[in-house]
């Protein structure tokens, strides 16, 4: 029995060695060497502390600020931990809202977020990527329309030309991945710095 047993117990200690241990440091290492900033989050620092990352959306709520993709995501309720309360951009519960089309509350929030976007600008169409969540809900990027659409209200709300905060969107919009993949995209975070760059508070 145990001549039988033994290459079975060989070939799971091998298998458990390579595929446990050794390929994923060998990938981790590989990772930490050719692309060391990726490997470790893509985070953003200012002043020498991180602030955020470029792969996750965060929950910009100023006027003064360019506003990313609305959230679904969801945490533990402080008061009750058998519940949970809406916290847009909460990495550690990534996901989508799971509401039909026909759901009234999705069609109640869709229809108060065309509200308050109609009254901000009234001159341009909404675009769609502003009333609707991403699958993962931490989307950190929205469409140039959609950066251009809160162009007068950021403008607006900082007492500059609309021009110049136009050209900060243009200035840091992103092509499709190698010419072909995707869709012409804005970080939002990055957008964010470089309007405080360019006009301080």
């Amino acid at each position: 029995m145990l001549k039988e047993l033994r290459p079975a117990f060989v070939v799971l200690i091998a298998l458990t060695a390579f595929t446990g241990l050794a390929y994923p440091l060998a990938m981790t290492g590989a990772a930490q060497v050719l692309f060391p900033r990726q490997a470790n989050g893509s985070l953003i620092t200012r002043d020498g502390a991180v602030i955020g990352s470029a792969l996750i959306g965060q929950n910009f709520a100023s006027e003064r600020y360019f506003h990313g993709r609305p959230s679904a995501t969801t945490g533990a309720d402080p008061a009750d931990a058998t519940k949970t309360v809406p916290a847009p951009y909460n990495a550690a519960n990534s996901m989508g809202s799971n509401l039909g089309p026909t759901n009234p509350a999705l069609a109640d929030r869709v229809k108060a977020d065309l509200e308050t976007l109609r009254a901000e600008n009234p001159r341009d169409p909404v675009p769609v990527d502003l009333v609707t969540t991403s699958g993962s809900g931490l989307d950190p990027h929205i469409s140039p329309q959609a950066a251009l659409f809160q162009v007068p209200r950021v403008a607006k709300a900082r007492g500059v030309n609309e021009g110049v905060v136009r050209r900060l969107v243009e200035e840091n919009m992103e092509d499709r991945t190698l010419g072909l993949l995707g869709e012409p995209r804005v970080n939002v975070l990055a957008l964010n710095l470089a309007l405080d760059k360019a006009r301080p508070q």
